[in-house]
């Protein structure tokens, strides 16, 4: 790469081809399948050499330095198919930021990069509704193969599917799959869309053990790894699985129907 190659900061109705342009790119007209991210790093060298590298890989990029300038960007009608965003930036940091986009009803796939690698970081980040949380000084591929899994995910989702039952009633609980809503003992839990789908997985399952891989790959998708070590992404189901669990005992203390199968996964109880 030339020294001479200089990603700019983008105004805030700044498009993925003005992005490229400022980076000293050719501005080209964004293919349809082509996939808008959204680079958000207050490291102005590391936001210039990851996305001029993502520009490589042929995906649209268009970054700020802040995290206001983000949420205006949002504001004034701009868009984007994932945010690649930092933890600790001035005035806003990166989980502010995310908690914003989701009380303004934003659910773009939002991927944490950061050098904080400590489990509390990932936990809130993944409470928080981020769908994955990287350590900055991993190697590129493993950004991209993230990226890859996202991109069929939401392939897949694209495609026709047989449609689930209105609602699904098992004991205490209800469950309005048009609405992504659940109800125990007529108090709704406010389950995140996630969490909703983990929920529906063990329910209609009522006493088999449903594994951590399986909950695991509804979330994120087949083959997707997080955490460190073969066994990295148990932390991130329990995490899921905990928040849960909170919810349901928020509407009722004496909740008790998922049980934990060590090593192996959990199991939704049917109730007597």
């Amino acid at each position: 790469m030339s020294n001479s190659t200089v990603m700019t900061e983008p105004t805030n109705d700044a498009s993925p081809a003005s992005a490229a342009s400022s980076a000293g790119l050719p501005a080209a007209s964004t293919p349809a399948a082509q996939i808008r991210l959204l680079l958000v790093d207050d490291d102005d060298d590391f936001r210039e050499s990851l996305g001029l590298n993502l520009l490589d890989e042929s995906f649209a990029v268009t970054s700020f330095s802040n995290g206001a300038d983000t949420l205006h960007f949002f504001d004034s009608g701009g868009t984007a198919d994932v945010l690649l965003l930092d933890w600790r930036m001035p005035g806003m940091d990166g989980l502010e930021v995310l908690r914003q986009l989701r009380r303004r009803g934003i659910e773009l796939p939002v991927i944490f990069l950061t050098a904080l690698s400590d489990d509390i970081y990932e936990e809130a980040a993944l409470e928080g509704g981020a769908v994955d949380f990287i350590d900055k000084s991993r190697r590129l591929s493993i950004l991209l193969k993230r990226l890859d899994l996202i991109v069929e995910r939401r392939r897949l989702r694209a495609e026709p599917a047989p449609a689930p039952p209105d609602t699904i009633v098992i004991g205490s609980l209800t469950m309005r799959s048009d609405t992504s809503r659940a109800y125990w003992r007529g108090v709704e839990l406010e389950l995140t869309l996630t969490e909703f789908n983990i929920l529906v997985l063990m329910v209609t399952r009522a006493g088999e053990d449903v594994a951590y891989r399986e909950i695991y790959d509804l979330v994120h998708g087949k083959d997707f790894i997080a955490g460190y070590g073969a066994e990295g992404y148990r932390a991130n189901v329990r995490t899921f699985i905990k928040r849960i669990r909170k919810k349901f005992r928020d509407a009722d203390p004496e909740f008790d129907l998922i049980d934990n199968y060590a090593g192996f996964g959990y199991r939704w109880i049917a109730e007597a």
